[in-house]
């Protein structure tokens, strides 16, 4: 979930899995998945941003969760980011 102001200064908190695509035109329009349209004050790089914040979050979150689990918690782990295997 993050932040974001409509354009009448009301504050607004949205599912940001619920984005389809934003426009810049110039005002900020976000649409959703359900093909709601929202028009906000921030910009498409500020919600980019915020999602990518929040995600981050939600994974550290889980990270911690697993490693305080218990004994035979385990978190898979992927290749290296250097593209070696």
């Amino acid at each position: 979930m993050i932040n974001l102001t409509r354009m009448n200064r009301a504050h607004v908190i949205l599912n940001s899995d619920l984005i389809e695509h934003i426009d810049e035109t110039p005002d900020t329009v976000i649409t959703l998945t359900t093909g709601q349209k929202l028009m906000v004050m921030e910009s498409a790089e500020d919600i980019v941003a915020k999602v990518i914040e929040f995600r981050t979050s939600l994974a550290s979150k889980l990270s911690c969760a697993l490693v305080h689990s218990g004994s035979h918690a385990s978190l898979i782990q992927g290749p290296p980011s250097d593209g070696r295997s």
